[in-house]
């Protein structure tokens, strides 16, 4: 079925659709973006007064590359395994990631402002909110984004990878971080619409509906995250 049948069947659906109903879904799928939200926040905030963080990546050689090999392997597994993994692990590499996540997010306690990372927080909250709105209320097919979002994401990545072998321009910076923000705003309305997917296709298969659940979570908060990374990058206030 393509999208534009999926939405002429919508009524059909809901009427044979036996599990909860698709706002109560949608707002589970959001608590468990926002419960790993609140798990980078924890490990984030006892790394930083802690100091154990900023002693391992003084410490441990390649600590950083660790955490980040760590991170893929993760998601990667998550990701291609969804349908196999069982409810508990799949919640339990959610969470590990967010924690993963956390440790890394603990350093930029000492490069950035306090004052500067609550208010980039809040506008990333803000921004956020809007295009998850949008992307639940929507009749648009934001399918047609895909191809362009990709694009998007294919762009940060070589981008990124330019950017380390050439000196630092402040205004190449500035124009990788806009795009960054564009792409992941559409990400975010996006990846909401998808969770009406996921729920007529699973709706039958109450396991299947919450490993799907935690997955959108999973892509929400990379949304999320990224969204934050960018816009402290363009926006941020740093210490030095």
């Amino acid at each position: 079925m393509d999208h534009n049948d999926f939405y002429q069947n919508e009524r059909w659906q809901e009427q044979n659709t036996t599990a909860v109903s698709l706002p109560a879904y949608t707002a589970k799928t959001f608590l468990w973006m926002f419960l790993g939200l609140l798990t980078t926040f924890g490990v984030a905030v006892g790394g930083y007064m802690s100091g154990l963080t900023i002693y391992a990546f003084l410490t441990i050689p390649a600590f950083h590359i660790i955490v980040l090999v760590a991170e893929l392997a993760v998601v990667l597994l998550l990701s291609a395994r969804i349908h196999k993994l069982s409810v508990p692990m799949a919640t339990a590499l959610f969470f590990a990631y967010a924690a993963l996540t956390g440790v890394v997010f603990s350093t930029y306690f000492w490069l950035f402002d306090l004052s500067s990372l609550v208010l980039i927080f809040a506008v990333t909250a803000l921004y956020f909110g809007a295009l998850a709105l949008f992307g639940y209320f929507t009749k648009t097919d934001l399918t047609r984004l895909r191809p362009i979002l990709m694009g998007g994401l294919i762009f940060l990545v070589l981008f990124g990878l330019l950017t380390l072998f050439l000196p630092s321009f402040s205004g190449l910076e500035r124009i990788g971080c806009l795009v960054g923000i564009a792409v992941f705003l559409g990400l975010t309305a996006y990846d909401t619409q998808r969770i009406r997917e996921y729920y007529y296709a699973f709706g039958q298969n109450a396991q299947m509906a919450q490993k799907a659940s935690i997955f959108s979570a999973l892509q929400l908060y990379l949304d999320f995250i990224n969204l934050f990374l960018y816009l402290l990058r363009f926006m941020g206030k740093s210490k030095r």
